[in-house]
C-alpha cells in the first residue's frame, strides 16, 4: 500500500496528493481507493474506534494525479459543498497536450454526454438528452518539441472533461489513448510515451469551512518523468 502523501490537515480538512491511477473512490475495479486510503489514514493515526467519516467534496478521474481535498466533518462537507455548487471554490490543472491549441487563451464550452457501456465520453449537440455543460479556460504557458504546457481552469467537473475538451481541439493530452485518436496511438506504440496521463491537479483555492481564510495549495508534478521535462514548470507557473 502506498504511503498517503499528505500536504495540509487540520481538523476540519485533510488535503492529500492522489497517485495517478488511484480511483478517489471505489469502483468495480476493487483497486485501492483514495478516499479508503484516508479513512485508514486517520483511524490509525489518531486510534479511532469503529467507522471514520471522511467526506467526498470532488473527484479526479483514476488516470489524473494532484490535489484534492477530503472533508473531516459532516459540516466541513456541506460547506465545501456549497462552495462547489456557488463556484467559489477554485481547481486548476497542468497538462502537456500534444501539438499547440490555436489560441493561446480560451474559454472551451461544450455539451458532454457520457455513454456508460463503453466508459467513454462524447461531445453532443446542445439539448440532447443526456448532455451536461462542461466549461473550462485554458491558457498556453509554454511550448516545446510540439508539446505545449497549459494551465486549465476547470469551471464544471465531468468526467474526461479535459481530455475531451482539449482532444476536441486536436491536440490531446499527452499519454491519451482513449481521446487521442490514432495519432497518440502511434505516438505511444513509438515507445515514446509513459503509463502517465499528463494530467495533474495542481492548484486547489477554497474558504476553510470554519475559519473563513481563504486557503490556497499548490503543487508541481515529477519535473524529471516525461513529457513534463520537457519544461521548467517552477519557473513558469
Amino acid at each position: 500500500m502506498e504511503e498517503l502523501n499528505v500536504v495540509y490537515e487540520d481538523n476540519h480538512v485533510i488535503v492529500v496528493l492522489k497517485p495517478y491511477n488511484m480511483p478517489t473512490q471505489a469502483d468495480e475495479s476493487g483497486d485501492l481507493d483514495l478516499l479508503n486510503q484516508v479513512k485508514s489514514y486517520i483511524k490509525e493515526k489518531y486510534n479511532k474506534p469503529g467507522n471514520v467519516y471522511v467526506g467526498l467534496v470532488h473527484r479526479l478521474d483514476r488516470p489524473t494525479g494532484g490535489l484534492i481535498v477530503f472533508a473531516k466533518t459532516s459540516k466541513a462537507a456541506s460547506r465545501l459543498a456549497e462552495q462547489m455548487k456557488d463556484d467559489r471554490f477554485s481547481k486548476r490543472y497542468l497538462t502537456v497536450t500534444c501539438g499547440t491549441p490555436r489560441e493561446k487563451t480560451k474559454k472551451v464550452v461544450s455539451f458532454l454526454k457520457k455513454d456508460e457501456k463503453n466508459n467513454i465520453v462524447k461531445i453532443v449537440p446542445m439539448g440532447e438528452e443526456g448532455a451536461k455543460k462542461a466549461e473550462l479556460i485554458y491558457n498556453v504557458i509554454d511550448s516545446e518539441n510540439n508539446l505545449a504546457l497549459v494551465e486549465i481552469e476547470l469551471l464544471t467537473g465531468r468526467t474526461h472533461q479535459i481530455r475531451v475538451q482539449m482532444s476536441s481541439l486536436k491536440t490531446p493530452v499527452y499519454g491519451d489513448i482513449k481521446y487521442g485518436g490514432k495519432a497518440m496511438q502511434e505516438f505511444c506504440f513509438s515507445g515514446g510515451i509513459t503509463n502517465n496521463l499528463a494530467l495533474f491537479a495542481y492548484k486547489l483555492s477554497f474558504e476553510h469551512p470554519t475559519t473563513k481564510k481563504i486557503m490556497t495549495f499548490k503543487c508541481y508534478p515529477n519535473s524529471e518523468r516525461a513529457p513534463w521535462n520537457n519544461f521548467k514548470i517552477e519557473n513558469l507557473v
